[in-house]
């Protein structure tokens, strides 16, 4: 059974994949042990090419939420890569469809997430702008600082205005748009690449189904 390939690589060399991901994706098995991971389907098109090394996510994003995630072949650099993260050189900006119209152009939303692996709850900073109104969503850029597991999610229903398509922080029969997911694309990834030290700057368009809702 053959499997159409949905991602796309945005850049790759000897120690990184940049790849835009569809929504519906996952990156990793959850403990339902699922086949078909963008991980899965990475490194089975490297076996197909003769790379012998594996590629590892540096870190995720949700299934619902499509963009621009970094993979590393090999350990080695999955930890350089992750070190990154930790230091917090890595920028990460994502554009979101968010239910009713954002009063403030711009903010900070900081706000402690409880972390369930870690039974602990953790200091979040999430900054947005407003870049377009519509009818019934506001469509935004938003920077999370902290790296928090549905950070965005969480932080602009705490002022209110839920993700467009949310169901987990909120109720999608309230809000009159309807939309099949999360609406939630990372769309531009800076960082120090972790061999060279070169700073690099990758974009990955809005997907067909997020333009489509602008466009209407």
């Amino acid at each position: 059974m053959t499997h159409p390939k949905r991602y796309k690589i945005v850049y790759e060399d000897d120690s990184l994949i940049v790849i835009d991901k569809p929504s519906g994706m996952l990156v990793v098995p959850t403990p339902k042990k699922e086949t078909n991971t963008l991980t899965d389907l990475i490194n089975r098109e490297l076996d197909a090419r003769g790379v012998e090394i594996n590629a590892y996510p540096c870190h995720r994003i949700d299934r619902e939420t499509s963009g621009l995630i970094i993979y590393a072949k090999g350990k080695v650099s999955q930890q350089a890569m992750m070190d990154e993260f930790r230091k917090r050189s890595v920028k990460k900006t994502y554009i979101a469809f968010v239910n009713g119209t954002v009063k403030k152009k711009f903010d900070t939303i900081t706000g402690s997430i409880y972390n369930r692996n870690k039974h602990r709850c953790e200091d979040a900073v999430t900054k947005y702008k407003v870049l377009n109104v519509k009818n019934s969503f506001s469509i935004i850029e938003v920077e999370p600082v902290t790296g928090r597991t549905n950070q965005i999610r969480i932080h602009m229903k705490s002022i209110g205005h839920p993700l467009v398509g949310e169901t987990v922080y909120a109720f999608r029969k309230d809000f009159k748009l309807k939309f099949k997911r999360v609406a939630l694309h990372a769309r531009r990834i800076e960082f120090t690449h972790p061999v060279s030290g070169s700073r690099m700057s990758f974009e990955a368009p809005l997907p067909d189904d997020m333009a489509n809702l602008v466009n209407k």
